[in-house]
């Protein structure tokens, strides 16, 4: 099964660190990653494979969202197939 998380929010030191610390810890690979910083605004979306997912589907998503609180950034989780059908043309 594959994710889609997406980051958004004011740029600052380990922003990345921090996320795919928790990615690390929860035996989530990350498959690709975009990641841009616009005019002081940091974006990034990561493709992510949880086949080796060692928590629940929710508890990673609670674990992404304290971390989007101690950075301040807007941090998703959304399921490939959720994402891809919320996002057709």
């Amino acid at each position: 099964m594959k994710a889609v998380i997406t980051v958004v929010g004011r740029d600052r030191i380990g922003i990345i660190a921090a996320i795919t610390k928790v990615l690390a810890d929860t035996h989530v690979n990350i498959l690709d990653i975009s990641q841009t910083i616009m005019q002081n605004i940091f974006t990034m979306v990561m493709l992510v494979d949880l086949s080796n997912l060692n928590c629940e589907f929710s508890r990673l998503g609670e674990l992404l969202n304290e971390v989007g609180k101690e950075l301040c950034v807007d941090i998703r989780l959304q399921r490939e197939e959720i994402f891809t059908s919320m996002h057709r043309i």
